[in-house]
């Protein structure tokens, strides 16, 4: 249970780290790494989702 409650916070962790750090990035570096600001939530999704 200790553990997967761990993996749980691990992963909420690693969520909100991407999170800052797209939304840290100009409208420019997202479009070069082929984003845009809308994008965000849904990136944030797929990583949930292959969680």
């Amino acid at each position: 249970m200790i553990n997967r409650i761990l993996r749980s916070l691990y992963h909420w962790r690693e969520m909100a780290d991407t999170a800052d750090q797209l939304s840290r990035l100009s409208d420019d570096q997202l479009r070069d790494i082929g984003l845009s600001r809308g994008d965000i939530p849904a990136v944030l999704r797929q990583m949930n989702e292959a969680h």
